[in-house]
């Protein structure tokens, strides 16, 4: 919603907005683009009369605002059909969908875009490091879209990214998530096979070749020329990948190219990297082109954003919430040092909070040499009853003793890692300022 609020303030429009416990880095961006943002859901908000009121999908029926809104006949959309009515209806869009990285993805295929010249719009659910923005209008024809399967508003319960219309389609992986909104797998896979109803026949569809529910979802119908990439021999795709010394290498149509370093680490985050590349192929720019792009891609705020070192300790924060992510979080820096990697986490997500992701939590973790977990009043699981088999892995109801304990123990050459999709009560800034302290 910050997003596409930075996007209707770019098309020239006054711009306000209400939430609450806004963070950085979305906040500075509102603040910095001179949007007004109100704290709460007052109904007295309405009485600026807007042309238009934008509805996220946190609000519900029952909520005063909504009510008053409602009650007064006033004028609403959400926030996906908005943005399919007036800014995507005439652009190519490239929609990165999929249970996880879409957010690297999309940051990616927006940054191989820019580099080729072509001025894309975006919208991703994240700050890229390349432009400090989470959204963009654009100059050109192509826009980059974080494709969400979260759905889209009280009044329409469709996954969002129904809205987008893309032409260039990335599915990256498909796991149970949004437990809060999907039954089961089954549930999750209706909307995406939706969604495959929809995608041109000239357009293309770019899968992960290593998932078994994409291959199932194919099997559902599909009327768009698909492009399989992996990193598997065993796998028949189209696209083979491959890590060479910290960078990725890409063989396809019995021709290779390579990358230089990346600045990602983890095998995950060469897929990311492989869809993005083939995303911009389909755009048009040159497989080499991108490759070589790649390498000036710096990464996106909290996703294994290093936060600082601190004598020898290095800090990240990450948003891994889901157990296939907080294990690959761990993979991705175990591969990239000799040390202890130190794991603190906040189980916040809707999913976690309702036990669907209990039980993955402990194999997930199981790469880390010391684990933090935070007990959040909310969750109505103990999180001791699930690590307590796990060597060096306590549980706090207070962040304060968590930063106290960390400060404590760590050493030259570890690295620490935040894991949270929420603010984690300013924990980053917490740790680090104590451990420079020290």
């Amino acid at each position: 919603m910050g997003g596409i609020a930075a996007i209707a303030r770019a098309a020239g429009h006054e711009v306000t907005g209400s939430d609450r416990a806004v963070y950085p880095p979305m906040s500075d961006q509102l603040r910095d683009l001179g949007i007004e943002l109100i704290d709460g859901f007052d109904p007295q908000q309405l009485d600026l009369q807007p042309d238009l009121v934008v509805v996220g999908n946190v609000m519900s029926r029952g909520m005063p605002i909504v009510e008053e809104m409602l009650n007064r006949g006033m004028a609403y959309t959400s926030g996906p059909a908005w943005l399919a009515e007036h800014v995507l209806h005439d652009q190519w869009v490239i929609a990165v969908s999929g249970t996880h990285g879409k957010t690297t993805t999309a940051s990616m295929t927006a940054w191989l875009l820019e580099a080729a010249g072509l001025e894309p719009g975006f919208l991703i659910g994240g700050v890229p490091a390349n432009f400090a923005t989470t959204a963009r209008l654009g100059g050109g024809k192509f826009f980059v879209i974080e494709a969400d399967e979260y759905d889209t508003a009280f009044f329409d319960k469709r996954a969002k990214f129904m809205h987008y219309g893309p032409r260039t389609l990335i599915i990256n992986n498909l796991e149970f998530d949004h437990a809060d909104i999907y039954k089961d797998m089954d549930a999750i896979l209706w909307q995406f096979h939706q969604m495959l109803r929809i995608l041109p026949g000239n357009g293309r569809l770019i899968a992960n070749g290593n998932e078994s529910e994409i291959d199932r979802l194919l099997e559902m119908g599909c009327w768009t020329p698909v492009q399989r990439y992996s990193s598997s021999p065993a796998v028949a795709a189209d696209v083979a990948l491959s890590g060479t010394n910290g960078g990725l290498e890409i063989a396809l149509n019995g021709e290779t190219a390579r990358s230089g370093e990346l600045a990602l680490p983890g095998q995950h985050n060469l897929e990311n990297a492989t869809a993005a590349v083939l995303a911009a192929q389909h755009a048009g720019v040159a497989i080499e082109q991108s490759m070589q792009a790649l390498e000036a891609f710096r990464g996106v705020k909290r996703r294994l954003e290093h936060l600082g070192t601190y004598a020898g300790v290095r800090v990240y924060d990450d948003f891994a919430h889901h157990p296939t992510a907080i294990s690959r979080t761990v993979d991705a820096l175990r591969s990239t040092t000799a040390g202890r990697v130190l794991v603190i986490l906040e189980p916040r997500s809707n999913s976690m909070k309702l036990g669907v992701h209990r039980d993955g939590l402990k194999e997930s973790l199981c790469g880390a040499d010391r684990i933090w977990a935070y007990q959040p009043v909310d969750l109505p699981w103990r999180l001791e009853d699930e690590l307590a088999a796990l060597p060096g892995a306590s549980v706090h109801a207070e962040i304060a003793a968590i930063v106290g304990e960390v400060t404590q123990e760590v050493r030259a050459g570890d690295d620490v890692v935040i894991m949270s999709n929420g603010g984690f009560g300013g924990i980053h800034q917490l740790l680090c300022d104590s451990l420079a302290e020290r």
